[in-house]
């Protein structure tokens, strides 16, 4: 699992907690939008074909997850929310570069930060969480959340070598750490 170069604030788990509908309306529109990002790399990379196939099993996987989240929130009778921007993505997607190869290199890494993130909060609710289907669904969905994050990273690793990914990832891990420092406490993912 890759090493955040910055950890999550206990106060954002309290945050969370207080306002769990919240959190939870913000993680069904994270999955949706991370079936759709899937789903624009595949078609991005149409030559690429190990990337098409696996971008289009994650798109499938994630949409599951917003099903699932979804369920959730309709248990609960709650609405689904209305999509927003969010801040961390969009500060972190600024660092992308462009040309071809730059960007397949730093989308790639970019999501596998964005899905190790993920675990990592996923993680801190389920251990925050008491015990029962909430818990479990949550210890689920950080597993998954660290298995995208090694798809992204061996994605990067078919095309460009350890040393390339490596030291691109390490920028981009310093470049997220500074935006989760700056990041407004919300009871949402990012």
């Amino acid at each position: 699992m890759l090493h955040l170069k910055a950890q999550t604030s206990p106060q954002w788990v309290e945050c969370v907690l207080a306002d769990f509908d919240t959190f939870l309306l913000d993680h069904a529109n994270c999955e949706k939008k991370a079936s759709a990002s899937a789903l624009r790399l595949a078609t991005h990379y149409p030559d690429r074909r190990e990337l098409a196939a696996a971008m289009i099993d994650l798109a499938c996987e994630e949409l599951q997850h917003f099903q699932q989240v979804f369920q959730i929130i309709d248990a609960r009778g709650l609405t689904l929310a209305a999509e927003t921007r969010d801040p961390y993505i969009r500060a972190f997607i600024k660092h992308v570069r462009t040309g071809r190869d730059a960007y397949l290199l730093d989308r790639l890494l970019v999501f596998g930060v964005v899905e190790a993130r993920g675990c990592e909060r996923f993680g801190l609710v389920a251990d925050a969480l008491p015990a029962g289907e909430m818990k479990t669904f949550y210890e689920f969905i950080t597993a998954s959340e660290a298995r995208h994050h090694g798809l992204f990273v061996r994605m990067a690793r078919l095309w460009f070598s350890e040393e390339v990914v490596a030291e691109r990832q390490n920028e981009l891990l310093a470049a997220e750490a500074e935006i989760v420092a700056g990041l407004e406490l919300r009871p949402t993912l990012h």
